[in-house]
């Protein structure tokens, strides 16, 4: 058997600078997909620590009557906000460095490498702990691409999308689903930026 993680993009967030919550389009897109999980056999939700993230698990919590715990390892590579006076169009120009040279130490934030590396070693800590168990991992879709791109072959990946490695930033809509398998250390991508249940 294998530990099932169902990572989740957060739903859409209010325009705005930092930790901004969701927008009220977001919050019906949580609502749909809490809707889809609502008769899975979840054991666990685990979100990012922003506040975007918390929202769009209590709202699938809620529906599936699940505990929320908090993991900082699932924050986005980098966050608009961070760095004091920095602008979108800075912030922008950074997060597309990091994406190009994925070991790039940014001013604030991780290199994509390292962000991958953070939700990689939280999955494996998890799929140990949790051997048979499926689980929603609620989180951000830089840090989902960053983890697909350390684990997973390009060319595994190009099959997903033919240019995955160079669009991966534009792939992962909000509260897409990419279900990764776990078994003894060794990941299986079974489906990727699932929106489906969003039409």
């Amino acid at each position: 058997m294998s530990t099932d993680f169902y990572l989740v993009r957060h739903a859409k967030k209010e325009k705005g600078i930092g930790d901004v919550a969701l927008s009220l389009e977001g919050m019906l897109e949580a609502k749909m997909t809490a809707s889809h999980f609502r008769k899975m056999p979840i054991k666990k939700i685990i979100s990012s620590p922003l506040r975007r993230a918390q929202q769009t698990a209590q709202v699938i919590a809620e529906t599936t009557m699940n505990t929320i715990f908090e993991d900082i390892r699932l924050r986005e590579r980098a966050n608009w906000g961070d760095l004091p006076e920095q602008t979108f169009e800075e912030f922008v120009e950074m997060w597309e460095r990091c994406t190009k040279e994925r070991d790039f130490s940014p001013p604030i934030g991780d290199s994509a490498r390292k962000a991958g590396d953070r939700l990689s070693t939280c999955l494996l800590e998890l799929s140990v702990e949790h051997p048979e168990d499926s689980m929603i991992i609620v989180t951000h879709g830089g840090l989902i691409t960053d983890f697909l791109v350390n684990v997973f072959s390009e060319e595994e990946l190009s099959l997903r999308h033919p240019n995955f490695i160079t669009e991966q930033s534009n792939l992962v809509a909000e509260c897409s689903i990419t279900k990764v398998s776990c078994k003894n250390g060794i990941y299986r991508l079974v489906d990727f930026a699932n929106g489906a249940h969003l039409l």
